[in-house]
């Protein structure tokens, strides 16, 4: 894989880390991972982007691969939390305008604040995702009790009570979680940045924090979703694969996507062979298409 180099942007409650490929000297492409994944989700596609000129900075976000947890008490907002890490890397970096690549909740969290900042994105890239998932009322009336009680028990587990895996018994897990949308050699990468070693000779810790899994409160509605999708202005390309993954009924995928087509500069939509990780698994479908629509923006040109 193409070099790249660890980056460490500082935060109040620790630090956020990332993936670099290609020049410091230009402007990067912002690439987002999806719910449990890191910034590792990115290592077959980046290189190829950056074969074309490009540079692309891969975060983790919170409680993700090597960024830090948030504090013990802090619950997960994960679309609105978000929004709030790319403007801070955004002004971390002084970037006037970013360009967003998200897969899964990155494409999620790239179309919010694409409509947040309609004025200050070049281009939105998202991946088998068009918005947020909603969730209907009496569902989360029914979840939050569950989601309540498993944070309080979750922020009380002892260091030395997390289990210690094997990293055959670690592929296996992740594997069998993901449901076939990735490969073995797709799941080794990720746990690149998703395991760290443990006490125990030879054993590994998930470096994820526990509480993402019941990230489950202030969920969007539908009406939500779309007044962003409408709110954006740049231009977009969303790809989907096929069969992908339906994270909501496939007929509000496409209200989304509609809604997008009213306000965007440009709106492509492409379907591509391919999982739910497809651009992990086999970026070489997914990436001429991507170069295509990002070459006519060069970051070259745009000072960092």
């Amino acid at each position: 894989m193409q070099s790249w180099r660890e980056v460490s942007i500082p935060v109040p409650w620790g630090h956020i880390s990332g993936k670099w490929w290609g020049s410091e000297g230009r402007r990067p492409i912002l690439a987002l991972h999806g719910w449990q994944d890191n910034a590792g989700t990115f290592d077959k596609l980046a290189p190829l982007l950056v074969a074309n000129g490009f540079s692309v900075f891969a975060i983790d976000f919170p409680g993700h691969g090597r960024s830090s947890h948030y504090p013990k008490g802090q619950f997960y907002y994960l679309y609105w939390d978000g929004i709030l890490l790319v403007r801070r890397i955004v002004r971390h970096f002084k970037w006037s305008n970013v360009t967003l690549l998200g897969h899964s909740l990155g494409g999620a969290i790239s179309l919010m604040y694409a409509g947040a900042y309609p004025d200050n994105v070049d281009k939105l890239v998202s991946i088998d995702i068009a918005g947020p998932v909603t969730k209907p009322e009496k569902r989360t009336v029914a979840d939050t009790a569950f989601i309540c009680d498993k944070f309080l028990d979750y922020e009380n587990l002892n260091e030395k009570r997390l289990p210690a895996y094997s990293r055959d018994d670690v592929v296996d897990l992740v594997m069998d979680a993901y449901k076939g949308s990735l490969t073995k050699e797709s799941c080794e990468i990720l746990m690149q940045r998703g395991t760290r070693e443990a006490e125990v000779p030879g054993g590994l810790h998930f470096c994820r924090d526990v509480r993402l899994k019941i990230a489950g409160l202030a969920p969007f509605s539908r009406e939500l979703v779309v007044e962003f999708a409408k709110a954006v202005r740049c231009e977009v390309l969303n790809i989907k694969g096929k069969p992908g993954m339906v994270f909501d009924n496939e007929n509000f995928y496409h209200e989304v996507i509609e809604s997008l087509r009213s306000g965007a500069k440009r709106l492509e939509r492409h379907e591509v062979e391919g999982t739910h990780h497809l651009h992990l698994n086999d970026p070489n479908q997914m990436a001429p298409i991507v170069i295509a629509f990002l070459s006519e923006f060069d970051p070259q040109d745009v000072p960092i």
